[in-house]
């Protein structure tokens, strides 16, 4: 495709945030720049930028350092300086209105609450794709900020690390517009391995 991608990975700079359940668009970010050997993060639009190729297409993966409630403004400078239309932003962020380890992608809509999606919307209107990891919800709207900006528990992980993964196998298909089939090769990537039974052999008599 001749359009350049963007990816955006949300979270909050400094590494007492790096493992909070709130960047999980920055751990999904920094996978994919590793597999995909993208180039050296840069300093640029209030964020850190990395630029590569996935699935053909260039592509830019950007994590905002704004902190999450300004994320607008490190995306929209970017896809303005590069001009990438609205509809070439991927943004990857945690949702608590998602069970835990549970992955949806959509283009457009509300932002539910969530503080980098506002932001971004309002700099730039809604009609992006966004890719939204499922962190659970606490159960009380009093301990949203608590539980988002905890680091992913010993539990968690067992979820998050395969779910990443396969994020990261099937980013292909983000860059090929492919929305279902990411969604669909993701939920094939996490289906735990058939075990063939085989036939019980008859013990021979004598």
């Amino acid at each position: 495709m001749d359009t350049p991608l963007l990816i955006a990975g949300l979270g909050n700079p400094g590494s007492q945030y790096a493992r909070n359940r709130h960047n999980a668009g920055f751990i999904v970010a920094d996978e994919l720049h590793a597999h995909y050997k993208f180039g050296p993060w840069k300093a640029k639009f209030d964020g850190l930028l990395s630029e590569g190729v996935l699935a053909g297409r260039k592509t830019y993966l950007l994590k905002p350092q704004t902190y999450m409630n300004l994320s607008g403004g490190s995306v929209a400078p970017a896809l303005k300086f590069y001009k990438i239309p609205l509809e070439a932003l991927v943004v990857i962020h945690d949702e608590i209105d998602l069970a835990a380890g549970k992955l949806k992608v959509k283009t457009g809509g509300g932002d539910a609450g969530q503080n980098g999606l506002r932001s971004i919307t309002s700099a730039l209107g809604p009609d992006y794709r966004r890719v939204r990891l499922g962190i659970g919800h606490p159960g009380d709207k009093d301990r949203v900020s608590g539980h988002v900006l905890q680091n992913f528990s010993a539990d968690d992980i067992v979820w998050l690390k395969p779910l990443v993964g396969a994020m990261v196998e099937a980013a292909p298909l983000l860059a090929r517009d492919d929305d279902k089939g990411f969604m669909s090769k993701v939920a094939l990537l996490l289906q735990p391995p058939k075990v063939s039974k085989e036939p019980t052999k008859k013990k021979d008599t004598e």
